[in-house]
């Protein structure tokens, strides 16, 4: 099984999610690319099972070209393979599912038919530019070990 994450960054915070969900399955036995979402080329479907997919918060949603990727995601070549999705945003926007970029990446992506199998990751981020709030890179390392898990699981069923 191998995945990829793909992510885009405006001051690096959401670039350090990205790496260290990509490390830590990597870690956990995991093969996966990572890609800051310019460097997306072609994605070719055949090479990969699984997408993490991230994005900064920004006044309110996804970035431009995070949604720019999504419109190159075809429901008929990823359906019913897994996906996560996560965010960086500032914590007083953590109560308004409305306002999370990772939020609405999964609902476009659940409606490509594809399959969500954590909760959204929200990493949170201190004022406009960061940094990371403390803790948040552990807690990175905790979800991508049980996506880790989730994986293996879907791969075995």
């Amino acid at each position: 099984m191998k995945g990829i994450v793909v992510y885009d960054t405006s001051y690096g915070n959401t670039k350090k999610i990205a790496e260290t969900i990509a490390e830590t399955l990597k870690e956990s036995g995991v093969e996966v690319d990572l890609f800051y979402v310019k460097d997306v080329k072609k994605l070719s479907v055949k090479d990969y099972n699984f997408l993490v997919l991230g994005s900064p918060t920004k006044f309110g949603t996804m970035s431009f070209a995070i949604r720019f990727f999504l419109g190159k995601v075809k429901s008929e070549e990823w359906m019913n393979k897994p996906f996560a999705a996560f965010d960086t945003e500032n914590p007083e926007n953590l109560e308004k599912k409305e306002w999370s970029a990772a939020e609405k990446i999964a609902t476009k992506l659940r409606d490509k038919k594809m399959n969500q199998l954590l909760p959204v990751l929200k990493a949170l981020v201190l004022g406009q530019k960061g940094p990371l709030k403390e803790g948040e890179i552990d807690r990175t390392k905790d979800y991508a070990r049980e996506l880790a898990i989730k994986l293996k699981e879907e791969k075995e069923s």
